[in-house]
């Protein structure tokens, strides 16, 4: 259990949400776990299948409070509101914001200086964990032309040379990345990004992750009131989540790049877990998959320090961290989207705080 922000979060599978005065009761095999006053909160997000009684449904609505549910894995489910809130606005803001080329490449900005910033930050992390076993020279060079990017990127004014140095930073990095694989280099070699479908067993994990990091990122915008498909940097397209692969962008490597490099490097798989299809294909085995699902979770409640926020956040809740201060942003309680920096000693990267706290780079 989770108060963030003003979302109340159950992350407990088992927990049953009951109504009592003007109290959300969090129950647990029938023994109270918790206690909230509603007056605290403006949305509860329940993890888990049990879910809530009519009363605290109805109390939620007619409150304002968004209740939403969400499957374990982190699926969207279903959401309660009351009649008239701020989800009808705030997603008017967004179709408003995406159609406005100046405001929509701020946020695209800031997204992909979160994804070029972290991208470094495997890079230097690499050179101080494991200068024995790479090209130390080749790793850092990559890395101090992804911080020229940084410096291009902040400064770009035009959507296109956005994605251009977007795309120059995503090809050094993937550039380097089989540097970053210390184990069973013969059955994990990486020569670059392939998909649809992946050739190598290294491009099957990391297609099959960004999946789940994406469907995790499309049930965030939702639990938030925000639309998936509508987005600010990538391309609307029927059947798209336009905005969760925005989003997705600052979080791909330090969550999903180093999940799929640390399941490699300490042998938790194996050339054994993947097959082969006639026509190139590479894909997970049913029994690799479950076990890769079963890590994927174990990474989620790994809990780490938010650098925007300062709080102590599991890694599965920073995606619904992300949706809500992107919401806050659209709706003028921030001066611009705070995307996530992995925080290190070794990395410094110029900042200044306005008066909101937020970061503007």
């Amino acid at each position: 259990m989770k108060k963030l922000l003003n979302t109340l979060y159950i992350t407990s599978p088992d927990s049953y949400l009951s109504l009592d005065g003007e109290n959300v009761v969090i129950l647990d095999n029938d023994q109270e776990i918790g206690r909230i006053p509603l007056h605290n909160l403006e949305a509860i997000v329940s993890f888990g299948y049990r879910g809530a009684s009519p009363s605290l449904m109805g109390g939620c609505a007619s409150r304002n409070i968004s209740l939403c549910f969400l499957s374990p894995q982190g699926k969207f489910l279903a959401r309660v509101t009351g009649g008239v809130r701020g989800n009808v606005l705030l997603r008017k803001k967004q179709y408003e914001v995406s159609a406005d080329a100046g405001t929509a490449l701020g946020i695209a900005r800031n997204c992909i200086l979160g994804k070029v910033y972290n991208s470094r930050w495997v890079l230097e992390r690499a050179v101080r964990d494991h200068s024995m076993q790479i090209d130390v020279d080749k790793v850092k060079q990559a890395s101090d032309f992804l911080q020229r990017s940084l410096n291009n990127i902040e400064v770009c004014g035009d959507a296109a040379q956005l994605r251009g140095f977007e795309g120059e930073a995503a090809s050094v990095y993937f550039g380097v990345f089989n540097e970053l694989i210390l184990q069973q280099k013969k059955d994990f070699v990486f020569s670059g990004r392939n998909k649809r479908p992946p050739l190598d067993n290294v491009n099957a994990m990391l297609s099959f992750v960004y999946t789940l990091l994406t469907n995790m990122v499309a049930s965030a915008l939702e639990t938030v009131g925000l639309d998936p498909y509508v987005g600010f940097m990538h391309t609307d397209r029927p059947g798209r989540v336009s905005l969760a692969l925005d989003l997705i962008e600052e979080l791909r490597p330090v969550l999903a790049d180093r999940f799929v490099l640390t399941l490699i490097n300490k042998k938790m798989v194996t050339a054994k877990d993947f097959t082969k299809k006639e026509d190139g294909a590479v894909l997970l085995s049913d029994s690799s998959r479950k076990d890769l699902l079963t890590e994927w979770q174990n990474k989620k409640k790994e809990v780490i320090t938010h650098p925007f926020l300062g709080e102590k956040v599991e890694w599965g809740m920073i995606p619904f961290v992300q949706a809500m201060l992107l919401a806050r942003y659209l709706r003028g309680d921030l001066d611009e989207y705070p995307p996530f920096f992995k925080r290190s000693k070794k990395i410094k990267f110029q900042k200044e705080e306005n008066k909101n706290g937020c970061i503007s780079v």
